[in-house]
């Protein structure tokens, strides 16, 4: 089991428009089949206005199906990116971390 975090550092004042895109990212990719998320905020940490978007997936097969949008009907991939829109201006930069769970 992998646990993948997609990890974003906001732009001052563009977090809670980032949370509510992860959310409804979030429910879509449930309805699609491609389990649940977690969205997590800095309490502290290096950085201020950091926002994490979490998951766990069986394999690398897996996340890479899920990133192509395997089990989203053209629907949901329209409301995906929909959702989605702008996001740009709302980050200052962002990296991924994929981890592997060992128990």
């Amino acid at each position: 089991m992998l646990l993948i975090r997609e990890v974003f550092h906001c732009k001052p004042g563009k977090v809670r428009p980032m949370i509510e895109k992860f959310l409804a990212m979030g429910k879509l990719g449930e309805q699609a089949g491609q389990g649940k998320s977690r969205v997590l905020t800095d309490f502290c940490g290096d950085r201020y206005w950091t926002i994490i978007s979490e998951y766990e997936v069986p394999s690398m097969q897996a996340f890479e199906d899920m990133m192509a949008g395997k089990g989203m009907t053209e629907e949901m991939g329209k409301e995906f990116e929909r959702i989605m829109e702008g996001y740009h201006e709302l980050v200052e930069h962002g990296h991924r971390e994929i981890y592997r769970i060992e128990g």
